[in-house]
């Protein structure tokens, strides 16, 4: 369950891939309605649902500053990407018979930052299957953080684990 960090010529690519049990419709509207975003999605995205739209994404508690965005691509129920600062985060949803399959990929240049963003996203990911059931996670954010990080910072190695914590999990 653990995702996957890999080289693309001089970009880092962060890749998860979850079994879901719930339809692509369903998956889709966590992955696009605010209201569901809000439960796993660590900042608010701002802006129209459409190809080519400018966003800003804003952490609900001023952890960070705002930063703007683009949506790359948005292809219901199927294919959303979109462009958050200098990251492109790309959501693939597919059909697997009742249920779905997401497959996540987080696209970024500071490898220093694999393992501390591949476990803020694991986190992420968890909260989006209990919100998918409709279930209170029997943790909190960071505490989820604090239990995966460790094993990202093994498989990834030291280089990809220079940059701690965030501030806003």
């Amino acid at each position: 369950m653990l995702g996957r960090l890999r080289q693309l010529d001089d970009r880092w690519q962060l890749e998860f891939t979850r079994n879901l049990r719930h339809p692509p419709q369903k998956v889709w509207r966590a992955l696009t309605d605010p209201e569901h975003l809000r439960a796993w999605f660590p900042a608010d995205i701002e802006g129209e649902r459409a190809a080519g739209a400018r966003l800003r994404f804003v952490f609900r508690n001023n952890e960070g500053p705002p930063t703007d965005g683009e949506m790359v691509v948005y292809d219901p129920p199927s294919l959303l990407e979109y462009r958050w600062g200098h990251e492109t985060l790309r959501f693939e949803v597919r059909q697997d018979g009742d249920g779905s399959v997401l497959t996540f990929v987080n696209t970024f240049t500071e490898l220093g930052k694999a393992a501390r963003d591949a476990a803020g996203w694991h986190a992420c990911l968890d909260l989006l299957e209990h919100e998918l059931a409709g279930e209170q996670p029997p943790w909190s954010p960071k505490e989820r953080w604090g239990e995966v990080h460790p094993a990202y910072v093994e498989s990834f190695g030291p280089e990809a684990s220079t940059i701690g914590p965030p501030d806003h999990i």
